[in-house]
């Protein structure tokens, strides 16, 4: 026989000491309460606003129909005088609602001062505003050049009493050694005075030079435009430049800002500057320059060849005569060859034009064909004269000039 168990809980039961004291009659209303939700029927904290704030110290709490007075903080004023400014704990535990109610204060209207104008910032004089001063050309400002518009015990008023513009002076310059500048008897000079050095004459050989600005000019209180010059001989050497000559700035000594030109001679480049001036340093600036002399070197192009055509020599070859010795040629006249009556003259070879180099091939090849003509008739010159001279042997020929006749 099969037996099952099933498990069973056992039941709540309280401790017996805490069932049987008079305690558990307390504990259960207050666990209660603790496990109910918490409700609350008071406002929160007052509204914070820019302008205002609460008179006197926040309360612990407020209940419905609870009143919070505010007034205008420090620097500003109501927009509506005599306007309450309060907020009101309602019976939704909401505060009344309540706009910002107040507006910066003014400062004291500012006047510009005398010789000077004064500009305010954004063009307000309210709470937190700035003014600005400046002084005329000529006059300096004696005291700040900003002043704030600021809390001042229950209102607004300026950081700083405005300044003032007084008229710029200055004490007389330095005195320079060897030198002197104008008005030196004067105790003030006004601004925008100028005054104007120049340096002593020098007892010894050369003279001095001034060294700086020669004017300087009052600019500002006791300030003058620039340092005093110096007074000092300044003296540079002749200059001399090998194979160099000056072209302008001639003189028989050179001081102070004295200027000269260089050029080289012929056949030498300049190196460096061609204009030098006499330093401060009795030096001249920049140094000075170098002529270099031209390097000319031989050409590495091989020589262009000719572009004529080598003129062929032409030999004549005469037969064997057995006949009178022929007469010279330097003898007979005229001397350009001729041809009998009726035949053209034929041109001497030193009549043709000579060939170049614009006329290329074409020109050889012209001299060719003079030449050959020439050739040519002397050929037929010979060969009448041999027959006229074989017809002598027959006949007496009669001559008249360069003509003959046979009479048979």
């Amino acid at each position: 026989m099969r037996a099952s168990c099933a498990a069973r809980k056992a039941p709540l039961r309280l401790p017996e000491r805490l069932a049987s004291s008079g305690r558990f009659v307390g504990v259960l209303p207050l666990a209660l309460l603790l496990l109910l939700p918490t409700s609350s029927d008071a406002c929160g904290d007052p509204p914070q606003f820019v302008t205002m704030k609460p008179k006197g110290a926040f309360g612990s709490s407020y209940k419905p129909g609870d009143e919070v007075l505010y007034e205008c903080r420090l620097g500003f004023q109501p927009i509506t005088p005599g306007q309450v400014l309060s907020v009101i704990c309602q019976n939704d535990t909401t505060w009344s609602s309540l706009q910002e109610a107040c507006k910066r204060r003014r400062c004291p209207t500012l006047g510009d001062p005398i010789n000077g104008q004064v500009t305010f910032v954004n063009e307000s004089t309210e709470f937190g505003s700035q003014a600005h001063y400046v002084c005329n050309k000529g006059y300096y400002l004696a005291g700040p050049s900003i002043s704030y518009c600021e809390i001042s015990a229950e209102g607004v008023d300026w950081s700083d009493n405005p300044p003032t513009c007084e008229r710029i002076k200055c004490k007389p310059p330095e005195a320079i050694q060897n030198g002197k500048y104008t008005n030196s008897d004067k105790e003030t000079f006004d601004y925008n005075e100028v005054v104007t050095y120049s340096c002593n004459p020098s007892n010894g050989p050369d003279e001095y030079s001034l060294i700086g600005e020669s004017k300087l000019t009052c600019i500002g209180n006791d300030e003058w435009s620039s340092q005093p010059p110096q007074c000092k001989v300044v003296r540079c050497v002749y200059p001399i430049v090998e194979h160099g000559m000056i072209v302008s700035g001639f003189g028989p000594k050179y001081y102070y800002k004295a200027t000269v030109v260089f050029k080289c001679s012929e056949g030498f480049n300049l190196q460096g500057d061609s204009t030098v001036v006499c330093g401060v340093n009795s030096t001249w600036e920049p140094e000075l320059p170098k002529c270099i002399k031209v390097l000319t070197t031989p050409s590495t192009h091989p020589p262009i060849p000719s572009t004529q055509p080598p003129v062929p020599s032409v030999s004549v070859s005469t037969p064997p005569s057995t006949q009178h010795p022929i007469p010279s040629v330097s003898d007979s006249k005229p001397t350009s060859p001729t041809m009998t009556s009726g035949h053209p003259e034929y041109p001497s070879p030193t009549d043709a034009s000579p060939p170049n180099d614009a006329q290329g091939l074409g020109a050889g090849y012209i001299v060719l064909i003079i030449v050959a003509a020439v050739a040519l008739g002397i050929g037929l010159l010979f060969c009448l004269y041999y027959c006229l001279c074989r017809q002598r042997k027959k006949g007496k020929p009669e001559c008249h000039g360069t003509y003959c006749s046979i009479s048979l």
